[in-house]
């Protein structure tokens, strides 16, 4: 209902219809934006629940499976298996739990970090030229001013 409740709105009130034009294009962008910039710092050939939990072990730290899977909202099988895959292409690595030696604590290896930081300089660097080369000064600090406003969305 949430949906024809914003579409009711949007039809009653041209403001509402605006912003909801804006929500779709801006989706629609960063779709797009999100795609090109993997495409510029590719990683490898990892499925997105390997990479998921790539991301979830480089910005929280090393993880045990089952705390991993509980993470990420999977059964801790389909996350041995994902471990399992991320091991035999050595990006992962596992060490006994200091607490509990029944477990293995599982973190990125140094060949992995140094793999994401690649791949997101890659990006980066990307995306300064495409700023730098596609939009005039003005149009740098609109974009600047953007970016603040987005972060003021997702941390809402």
């Amino acid at each position: 209902m949430e949906l024809a409740r914003r579409t009711d709105e949007a039809l009653d009130d041209p403001s509402a219809a605006r912003i909801a034009a804006v929500a779709a294009e801006l989706r629609a962008v960063i779709g797009k934006l999100r795609r090109r910039l993997c495409g510029e710092g590719h990683l490898g050939d990892f499925t997105p629940s390997q990479v998921d939990a790539l991301v979830w072990l480089e910005c929280r730290g090393p993880a045990t499976v089952t705390a991993l899977a509980r993470a990420l909202g999977v059964r801790p099988q389909s996350m041995g298996e994902t471990v399992a895959a991320l091991k035999e292409a050595g990006v992962v690595s596992g060490a006994p739990d200091p607490a509990d030696r029944r477990q293995t604590v599982l973190s990125l290896t140094q060949a992995c970090r140094d793999r994401i930081e690649v791949a997101r300089v890659a990006r980066e660097d990307w995306l300064f030229r495409a700023i730098r080369t596609k939009l005039a000064s003005a149009e740098q600090e609109e974009l600047a001013n953007g970016v603040a406003l987005l972060k003021r969305l997702v941390d809402l």
